[in-house]
């Protein structure tokens, strides 16, 4: 496969100081260090990521990075496709028009047409990444075909132009109660006149693997009606996506040939097959050969993974994280890998619903050197894979923390808003001295004892079947509760990972009772609920411990000078509540127990009091940093001798977010509207 120019236009001139750069500003602080906020639009801000350590990696290394890192560019189109039909098409138009427009481009109308296009860009489509609501143009319909349609010669169907700006497909991913949750949701995984019961009972007759075995039926396809009959439309080579598939085929051959060591050479090759034939026992064995690779600097996210955008919880985004091992902090962390079986018999589980013997845990902290799919530009902090749970059970897992990209979180956030929801200057200190490492403990204990943690009964079927659409902030929820009961118990100071257990806990706690009840609320508009898996969860869990905890005052609601806040009186009382919460969701997603889970999650985690969110809203308006992060990636760029041989790889930073977008759209668009 030929290695793509992956040099923007005048990019090497603009670093070198050749060039001119109007931005410069932007880009370079006065110390000469590159700047971390890339662009900031809408509710939205793009941050730069370093790669730490990357120059100390052999050339082989940073040829298995670099290959890594074009298989996960190569699928981009993918996830555009997935979040929404007509995603393409309507990107392909706006950057044409973003090109060629010839009229006046310093007007309010362009000004707003470009905020527009950058949101799309940031979301992989035309509804919004978290709230999954259609993102509205503030520009006139009008405007867009008189003006910016013919005046840079674009074309666009009638029926998408007005899907634009109508209410048609407004949700991306709807998972409410009462309703159809496929025929309501716009995301492209189901044919537009299949409703959930159908969905249902076409898995019910489906393959489902060998016996205790199950294999994740529907992971890789599209589930549409031909003749009257449900088929699924295959993701692989030759099949759906087949194009951009094979390129992604394509660079992982590349990888094998510079592979670490035989596992991840033969993990690598189960991979190719997998995207191959689309067989989904293929992928078990993948996924085993992968989580048991656990030798090397060096390792990957490549697939069909996380279902999250499935409103049934079974067709898998399209993802890629290409992962550098940061040596220090993963020595550090491991202790709790080690400790894993000693946190599951200490549990507060009913002992029915503990693992006797919890395997092959691997947590290791890591530096992303490159995102792709679903997780760029907004990444996650932790991942836990794989996600089957027969296979976590027998042949373990990781767990890995993703450093590079918590710093640069970290460093893009606003300190302003701590002092204006914390309740007093106590709870500001300890977020100050704890609140960084506990957010990164809490995050490590939901990932590798979290996810890991519990076990189904026995004849009870996968969570997302018997959970259906409440499956994935239930999981999340139960992760979080692992992570919430052990950030407060003195094991923590004992293994090494913290000087003051009890600071640490209270600085956790504090942050996720304010987050879950009072932050959060920032990022979702006025009147709507809360509707995104992780935002969900984590305000049922702040929820029922407020309700449990206001009985006895473990927990305060304050009105201060107009103000609410929250105050924590007793954080070994809310332990345990937070304690009685996991056992009881535990058991949920051991028993299958469907009504219970609803009415949890609809109970405590949906609705926002808007008195309150009106409140908050009008506090956070004095703010300028935009609430939600996204980054745009590092280049990496291949330097080759005169035979074409790679002799190295440098790292480049991207001057801003449009010219990165634009580029992939032109180098890594490999499906047409029709595929």
């Amino acid at each position: 496969m030929k290695l793509p120019q992956i040099i923007y236009a005048c990019l090497i001139s603009l670093i070198l100081g050749a060039c001119s750069n109007p931005n410069e500003e932007t880009t370079q602080s006065e110390t000469g260090e590159l700047k971390a906020l890339v662009d900031q639009f809408a509710d939205l801000r793009l941050i730069r990521y370093d790669i730490p350590g990357f120059e100390n990696l052999t050339l082989k290394e940073k040829q298995l990075v670099y290959y890594l890192n074009q298989a996960g560019l190569a699928g981009r189109d993918i996830i555009w496709d997935q979040n929404y039909r007509h995603n393409l098409s309507i990107r392909e138009a706006l950057e044409q028009i973003n090109t060629a427009y010839a009229g006046d481009r310093k007007s309010n109308s362009f000004a707003a047409f470009k905020v527009y296009l950058k949101r799309i860009w940031f979301s992989n489509g035309i509804h919004h990444h978290y709230s999954n609501d259609k993102i509205k143009p503030s520009f006139t319909q009008t405007y867009f075909v008189d003006e910016l349609l013919k005046k840079s010669n674009t074309e666009l169907d009638q029926e998408i132009i007005d899907v634009i700006f109508n209410d048609l497909d407004a949700k991306k991913v709807n998972k409410k109660g009462g309703i159809d949750n496929i025929l309501s949701s716009a995301v492209n995984f189901y044919g537009p006149d299949i409703t959930d019961q159908e969905v249902i009972d076409f898995y019910k007759n489906a393959y489902n693997g060998p016996k205790g075995m199950p294999i994740e039926a529907g992971l890789n396809s599209k589930l549409i009606r031909e003749n009257g009959v449900l088929v699924e439309k295959i993701w692989r080579s030759g099949g759906m996506y087949g194009t951009a598939i094979d390129q992604i085929i394509g660079w992982l051959n590349k990888a094998v040939q510079v592979a670490e060591n035989k596992n991840q050479e033969e993990a690598l090759k189960l991979l190719i097959t997998y995207y191959k034939t689309g067989s989904l026992d293929v992928w078990d064995q993948y996924c085993i050969a992968w989580a048991t690779s656990t030798e090397g600097n060096i390792d990957w996210i490549n697939g069909f993974i996380e279902v999250y955008n499935d409103p049934k919880g079974y067709r898998g985004s399209y993802e890629s994280i290409v992962e550098i091992k940061d040596f220090d902090m993963s020595q550090k962390m491991e202790v709790l890998s080690q400790h894993a079986q000693w946190f599951e018999d200490h549990s507060p589980l009913l002992e029915e619903h503990k693992k006797k013997n919890v395997v092959g845990i691997t947590y290791k902290t890591v530096h992303v050197a490159g995102l792709g799919g679903a997780v760029s530009p907004n990444s996650p902090i932790g991942v836990n894979l794989p996600n089957n749970n027969w296979i976590r059970k027998e042949h373990g897992s990781k767990s890995v923390s993703l450093g590079n990209i918590t710093d640069a979180y970290n460093g893009g956030s606003s300190s302003g808003r701590l002092e204006e929801f914390a309740f007093d200057q106590e709870e500001i200190d300890g977020e100050r001295a704890y609140g960084e490492v506990g957010d990164k403990l809490h995050t490590a204990l939901h990932e590798v004892v979290g996810h890991a943690s519990g076990q189904l009964n026995e004849g009870v079927g996968q969570p997302k079947e018997t959970l259906q659409n409440y499956y994935s902030t239930i999981e999340e929820g139960r992760a979080d509760l692992v992570g919430l009961y052990y950030a407060f118990d003195p094991k923590i100071q004992e293994l090494g990972l913290t000087d003051d257990w009890q600071a640490l806990g209270k600085a956790t706690y504090d942050g996720y009772i304010r987050n879950g009840l009072i932050t959060q609320l920032i990022r979702i508009e006025l009147g709507n609920n809360i509707e995104e898996a992780h935002m969900v969860n984590r305000q049922w869990v702040a929820a029922w411990a407020y309700e449990q905890g206001a009985i006895n005052n473990v927990i305060e609601r304050i009105i201060k000078d107009n103000k609410t806040y929250y105050d924590i009186k007793d954080y070994q009382a809310l332990r345990e509540i937070f304690g009685q919460l996991l056992q009881e969701v535990q058991r949920i997603k051991s028993e299958g127990d469907f009504e219970a889970a609803k009415a949890l999650v609809e109970g405590y985690g949906v609705k926002v009091d808007q008195k309150i969110h009106a409140e908050i809203l009008a506090r956070d308006a004095q703010f300028t940093s935009a609430p939600y992060g996204g980054f745009v990636n590092p280049i990496l760029n291949p330097i080759t001798d005169a035979a074409g041989e790679i002799t190295d790889i440098e790292i480049l930073q991207p001057n801003d977010f449009e010219e990165q977008m634009l580029f992939y759209s032109k180098h890594y668009h490999f499906l047409n509207v029709e595929d």
